[in-house]
């Protein structure tokens, strides 16, 4: 049988599907839902070799995840950003020409995008109510933002606003925390993912969000396995700026980041050289020696990464006055 790609372009409510065969195309829409994706992928089983490509859109790709566990089809989840670097000067936007940009980005690409597979079941629980957590701390900020504009005004209709404020800020707070509980058992519930968050936290700087994030982004560890790759990921890592023999820049952060991570990565490193640790101590030093603060301070972002697979690799807790034998021997 025929061999066959398919592009979807996903929302909250609706899939928009580009079926490829060859030089054919067609077009159609679903809701986003497990069963309706189930008669989709049940549908494909006709072909010889099937090739499924989405964007990463978050929790929008959830029933998705849920559906392919049924099914061994090649699946590749694209980076919105790589898509859209690749397509050059492009006119027109909807989602059925989304689907069709897909659909056409992974034929072309087959070769060098990463297979997605699916993670294990308390990772995924994680994710999701870690996600879930996260627009609830985003929620919670934007109302205190609205809280100094409301003592701003002098009446009572402030007054009452301010009010129902401070009630929805708390209940949030309420739910945040309980949400956070949830993480916490999950990860207690599994033995490999409870031994991996006590030897996390056990390194500076690492507490409790940073530890969840890294197990979330690495998926366990077993996505990502090295330090740098991590690092780069997370943009804590350098770049060389370079054409020809006249145009030649100081190596320089890339844009292309996690904005998340790197930004716990960064109140981690905050924290780390409050305390009295090795990193306070590389810290102090550089700057003492005229290191730009900056720079240090993302040296010792990524030298929490390096100590974080470290300790996941040796699984040891972090020591402080670690001596390698390899090196004394």
């Amino acid at each position: 049988m025929e061999k066959v790609i398919i592009g979807i372009d996903i929302s909250a409510t609706t899939l928009d599907i580009c079926r490829r065969e060859e030089t054919k195309k067609d077009f159609f829409t679903i809701s986003n839902s497990i069963s309706e994706i189930k008669k989709i992928l049940k549908s494909l089983k006709k072909y010889s070799q099937v090739t499924i490509a989405m964007e990463n859109t978050g929790r929008y790709n959830w029933y998705i995840y849920e559906a392919l566990k049924d099914f061994s089809y090649t699946v590749f989840v694209i980076n919105p950003l790589h898509l859209k670097r690749s397509q050059g000067l492009v006119r027109g936007k909807n989602d059925k020409i989304d689907s069709e940009r897909i659909a056409d980005f992974a034929s072309k690409n087959q070769e060098s995008l990463k297979s997605w597979k699916p993670d294990s079941e308390s990772i995924e629980k994680v994710r999701f109510l870690f996600s879930e957590r996260n627009s609830k701390v985003k929620l919670r900020a934007s109302l205190l933002k609205q809280q100094s504009n409301y003592k701003l005004m002098q009446s009572t209709l402030a007054e009452e606003l301010l009010k129902m404020n401070k009630e929805e800020i708390s209940l949030l707070e309420k739910h945040i925390a309980i949400l956070e509980k949830d993480i916490e058992n999950v990860i207690a519930s599994h033995q490999d993912l409870k031994k991996k968050s006590e030897l996390l936290k056990s390194v500076p700087g690492i507490g409790k969000v940073l530890c969840w994030m890294m197990l979330i982004k690495t998926g366990n560890f077993q996505e990502i396995t090295e330090p740098r790759k991590l690092a780069c990921y997370s943009g804590v890592v350098p770049f060389d700026h370079q054409s020809g023999t006249s145009i030649r820049y100081k190596p320089k952060l890339s844009f292309y980041a996690d904005k998340s991570l790197k930004s716990i990565l960064h109140m981690a490193a905050m924290s780390a050289i409050r305390l009295e640790n090795d990193l306070r101590e590389y810290y102090l030093r550089k700057v003492a020696e005229g290191k730009n603060k900056m720079l240090v301070l993302n040296n010792v972002r990524n030298k929490i990464i390096h100590r974080a697979f470290a300790v996941i690799n040796k699984q040891k807790p972090y020591e402080k006055n670690y001596i390698n034998n390899l090196v004394t021997s």
